[in-house]
């Protein structure tokens, strides 16, 4: 059978999905110039694959146009065709960019925060289910458990490299048949464009050898979930770290404690993007080892934002290492708008002055509920409806664009609908299957 160089440009929509069109590879340098149509009601198709509600319509027409710093390339070397696709920017006709694209909502944010002197360093940690591996109970974070993974951790590592990832970690994580894999911290736009990749070469990787897998918050009701932890660091445009000040509280400086009051602030309205399934409230449960409460929390697993621990050994280059991990995202969301979104809360945060919050040591149960009134310590939402709703009374705060915002909640609204009525088994398989 004669094969032919294809390439995709795609993008991550609201529904967490990488969709786009594709063309014979010789075309790649005029797609580059001239993109590929894209219509604005696509970024309504749900995660499911309706389109319950949509604003626009069949009118309108837009361009795709694929990035060539976001393109990957794997050969998987077992005679299967290369994965080759690049991430790309949606614009209107006059090449604007177009309000509802997820790739210019991060890019907008990235400027704004630049405008204070500051960018952001994140990495992505990902956890997902492999129905490849076998099963051995007690096998959590074991040798043997990687062992039964047969040689998916090194075919893994090697595509990640190979398409330029800078792989970090792959673990076999505490869940059944979960992994968890990590990359190398970048910078914001990277991290995320990275975090979609990774997802794909993932997904490609088990496909190709007849596995599944699935980054679904619940592959299966009543067995730990599935997270995406997002680390975090500010520092200058220079490069220099400025989130830790070790005369202060923990560390946290002053900048990177109005940044994360920002975050806690609009930590409930956050939810909608970086938890935005039916499903993803499920995995947000007490004593889940998630996250349920707006805290800032020293070295603790269920905070809603962490400190993470850095060596205390001396000479050790803490100023770098030093950073923060954000606990309530999962899979179903497009790493574009999460990251966006908490950009976005910190720069309230650093805009209105706000002071750092207050570090929790232990429970945050433990605290009274004026103790916790005084330290903003609030629930999150117990359902995507309750978070949508918070997502609507921020107003322009998470969200600049009447248009995009308006979109978002038809869009995750109409989702709400699609699976009403549910039971949380039936639940848990159908998201398994899209995520």
């Amino acid at each position: 059978m004669k094969r032919h160089p294809f390439v995709m440009a795609v993008c991550s929509d609201f529904a967490g999905q990488v969709r786009g069109k594709g063309f014979p590879a010789e075309d790649l340098p005029a797609r580059l110039a001239g993109g590929v149509g894209w219509t604005p009601t696509n970024v309504m198709i749900n995660c499911f694959g309706a389109i319950p509600a949509t604003p626009f319509g069949p009118r309108g027409d837009l361009l795709l146009m694929p990035d060539l710093a976001a393109e990957v390339c794997v050969d998987f070397e077992d005679g299967s065709v290369p994965e080759h696709f690049l991430l790309g920017d949606i614009v209107d006709m006059a090449r604007r960019p177009w309000s509802c694209c997820t790739r210019h909502y991060l890019k907008s944010a990235i400027a704004r925060l630049s405008g204070h002197g500051l960018r952001l360093r994140v990495a992505f940690e990902h956890e997902f289910f492999h129905g490849g591996v076998e099963e051995r109970p007690g096998g959590s974070y074991g040798l043997d458990a990687i062992r039964r993974a047969g040689d998916f951790p090194h075919a893994l590592i090697a595509a990640i490299a190979q398409a330029g990832l800078e792989p970090e970690t792959v673990l076999p994580e505490y869940g059944p048949r979960q992994i968890e894999v990590t990359l190398r911290p970048a910078l914001a736009l990277a991290a995320a464009d990275r975090a979609v990749m990774l997802r794909q070469i993932v997904h490609a990787l088990a496909w190709r050898r007849g596995h599944r897998v699935s980054f679904s918050p619940v592959v299966t009701h009543g067995v730990v979930g599935n997270g995406v932890h997002i680390h975090f660091s500010l520092e200058d445009m220079d490069g220099k770290p400025l989130s830790h000040d070790p005369a202060r509280p923990c560390g946290v400086s002053a900048i990177a404690g109005r940044f994360i009051a920002g975050v806690i602030e609009h930590g409930r309205a956050l939810t909608a993007l970086t938890a935005p399934s039916v499903l993803s409230y499920e995995r947000l449960k007490p004593n889940s080892w998630s996250t349920t409460v707006t805290n800032l929390g020293y070295r603790d697993r269920e905070a809603f934002v962490r400190i993470c621990p850095v060596s205390d050994v001396a000479g050790a280059d803490v100023g770098r290492a030093f950073n923060f991990e954000y606990r309530a995202c999962d899979g179903a969301a497009t790493p574009h708008l999460a990251l966006g979104a908490l950009i976005r809360a910190g720069l309230a945060g650093i805009e209105a002055g706000l002071e750092t919050p207050a570090i929790t040591m232990a429970d945050p149960d433990g605290l009274s509920p004026g103790e916790r009134a005084a330290s903003n310590i609030r629930p999150l939402p117990a359902s995507l409806g309750e978070a949508l709703d918070a997502l609507e009374k921020t107003g322009n705060i998470l969200m600049e664009s009447d248009e995009m915002r308006a979109a978002y909640l038809m869009h995750k609204r109409g989702e709400i609908a699609t699976v009403e009525g549910l039971d949380l088994p039936a639940l848990a398989a159908r998201y398994a299957l899209v995520y």
